[in-house]
């Protein structure tokens, strides 16, 4: 009668070469869960390695090495505003009378502006001032009288209208008016702002890539960016315009806005990484 054991090791058939037991599939399940998990575990590595706001910041340490450029770009703009400084003048024998007649003069001033379409709220009185006149006979100081100096500050918002409206606003308050200045503006002027700004941080990328690879290597994440433009404030030039010769039924003074040019500067600090 056979051996039992012997029985058993026939059924399960020979024994691997070397001597070991062949794997089950549950092993085999597990260990290729095992082998996805590592990969995936690296492949997540990869990915924070590139996003993680530590690797950023340890990119952008203190003693990591870093490149610092600087951009300047400029933008073409085309006015469409114009802003009128006039001064009106008056004197009087006494306070009260200079007051009244310059007064008079500036409210034809005023409804000038308004009747050309200028609206009210584009009209301020930037500046009034009242001083006493004096005479100097023999040495002595005499009060001959009083003169005001009334500015207004109007803004014109279709240009192409400025020229009849200043002409009939000088010629409203005839000797008793001046223009001071004239400025021309944009009304939204974050538009060319933006432009040169955006052209002077191209600048800059294009310098720090051409720094970069001179100098064999490669650029890391932005470390700071800083924008160093000045504020930009309109430009005024004077007017040669004598007072009182406003006439309306003559030619009209010419207004050309032309264009302005605006610029911009920023600073871009760029962590260095080994060539790729």
């Amino acid at each position: 009668m056979p051996d039992d054991s012997e029985e058993r090791r026939d059924v399960r058939g020979p024994v691997p070469a070397g001597g070991g037991r062949r794997p089950s599939p549950s092993s085999l399940l597990v260990g290729a869960v095992g082998l996805a998990v590592a990969v995936a575990a690296v492949a997540l590595g990869l990915t924070l390695s590139r996003s993680d706001p530590g690797v950023r910041q340890a990119s952008c340490g203190p003693t990591a090495p870093k490149l610092s450029v600087v951009g300047t770009g400029q933008a073409t703009v085309t006015p469409d505003l114009l802003t009128v400084v006039v001064q009106v003048d008056a004197g009087g024998p006494s306070a009260a009378a200079a007051l009244a007649t310059d007064n008079a003069d500036a409210a034809r001033a005023l409804s000038t502006f308004e009747g050309g379409g200028v609206q009210a709220k584009d009209i301020a009185t930037s500046g009034l001032s009242l001083q006493p006149q004096y005479e100097y006979p023999k040495g002595v100081p005499t009060l001959t009288g009083y003169e005001v100096d009334n500015t207004v500050t109007a803004t014109l918002r279709d240009i192409s209208k400025s020229g009849a409206i200043i002409d009939a606003v000088v010629g409203s308050a005839g000797n008793a008016l001046q223009i001071e200045s004239i400025g021309f503006s944009s009304a939204d002027p974050r538009i060319g702002q933006d432009r040169a700004r955006a052209s002077a941080a191209a600048q800059a990328q294009a310098h720090a890539r051409a720094l970069a690879r001179a100098a064999g290597r490669s650029l890391g994440p932005v470390c700071t960016l800083t924008d160093q433009s000045a504020a930009v404030e309109p430009g005024f030039d004077q007017l040669a315009l004598p007072s009182g010769t406003g006439n309306t039924s003559a030619a009209e003074v010419p207004i050309s806005s032309g264009q302005q040019t605006q610029t911009a500067q920023v600073s871009l600090v760029y962590a260095l990484e080994p060539a790729r």
